[in-house]
């Protein structure tokens, strides 16, 4: 288990070879008769990777906002290079592509399941799901045109002055409690809506 346990791809691929036993397993003991490449199939998959993804998602955001936004002025100076040259570019990488991957397997899974017009112009029966998913775009929004510009230059990636570093920083920090603050009620819209609350 340690073999596994210490390498971080070992760890994925060995969790995805968990949930395909799991689903082999479900298959041979009569609960699915055989896989079908359908329509539900493939709303199922797309669904799987829109959570897989959004949980990546919103974890690193909250894990922004929580964690290392406010403890920022508790680490030495000598100490923060670490931070904006490791730590934040690595997170902001995965960030950036699970929110990019979650928007995508939204649209899809919408498109698949056949709401996807009806959803993203709020019409009836669908306002509740089209809200988060209009939520979920916002974020996206802001995550790759709004953070992620605002992080290059307040991280040093891209040479800008002082000032405008000190200014980036500010509008990262900014738009990310934004996405914070959407956060919740985007999650609440696509729970009630997967749980007929507002049907």
């Amino acid at each position: 288990m340690g073999f596994i346990l210490q390498s971080l791809p070992r760890t994925v691929i060995s969790g995805f070879i968990l949930a395909i036993l799991l689903y082999l397993y479900n298959i041979g003991f009569g609960s699915v008769d055989q896989i079908v490449l359908d329509q539900s199939y493939l709303a199922f998959m797309f669904r799987w990777i829109h959570v897989l993804s959004g949980i990546m998602w919103i974890g690193l955001l909250w894990y922004f906002n929580f964690v290392q936004i406010p403890n920022m002025p508790n680490i030495p100076d000598d100490q923060k290079p670490a931070i904006g040259k490791v730590i934040a570019p690595a997170a902001l990488f995965w960030f950036r592509w699970a929110a990019k991957a979650t928007i995508l397997s939204g649209l899809v899974l919408g498109y698949i399941n056949g709401y996807l017009h009806e959803a993203m112009t709020l019409q009836d029966g669908f306002q509740i799901i089209g809200i988060g998913m209009w939520l979920g775009t916002i974020m996206w929004f802001n995550v790759w045109f709004v953070i992620w510009p605002s992080q290059k230059k307040a991280l040093g990636i891209v040479e800008v002055d002082p000032e405008t570093k000190a200014n980036a920083a500010r509008t990262a920090m900014l738009f990310s409690r934004t996405n914070t603050l959407l956060s919740i009620p985007m999650l609440f819209s696509m729970v009630a809506a997967q749980n007929y609350m507002f049907r």
